[in-house]
C-alpha cells in the first residue's frame, strides 16, 4: 500500500528542470510586483502633487516616474511601448495642470 502511493507521487512530480524554471518564474514574479508596486505609488505621489498645485513637487515626482519606467524597460519589467505612453500620459496632466 506506501509502495502504491509512492509510485503515484512520482509520477506527479516535475522534471528537475521544469522545477527550476518553476521557482525562478515565481522569483521573477514577485520582483516585478514589488516594482510595479513602486512605480505605482511614484505615480499616486505625482497625482496627488499635481491635485495639490504643487508643481515643482510634481516635476521632481515626474522625473522619478521617468527614471523608474527607463530601469523597468532596462530590466525588462516594461515593454518600450507601455513605458513611452505612461510617460507621455503623464507629462501630459503636467502641462494641462500648469495651464
Amino acid at each position: 500500500m506506501a509502495e502504491a502511493e509512492k509510485k503515484e507521487e512520482n509520477k506527479k512530480t516535475k522534471r528537475p528542470s521544469a522545477k527550476k524554471r518553476d521557482m525562478q518564474s515565481k522569483k521573477r514574479q514577485i520582483n516585478n510586483r514589488s516594482y510595479k508596486a513602486k512605480v505605482n505609488t511614484t505615480i499616486k505621489s505625482f497625482e496627488k502633487h499635481l491635485t495639490a498645485k504643487d508643481q515643482p513637487g510634481a516635476q521632481d515626482r515626474l522625473k522619478e516616474v521617468y527614471s523608474l519606467l527607463d530601469k523597468g524597460v532596462k530590466t525588462h519589467v516594461y515593454k518600450q511601448n507601455k513605458a513611452s505612453r505612461l510617460k507621455s500620459r503623464l507629462s501630459s496632466h503636467l502641462a494641462k495642470a500648469a495651464v
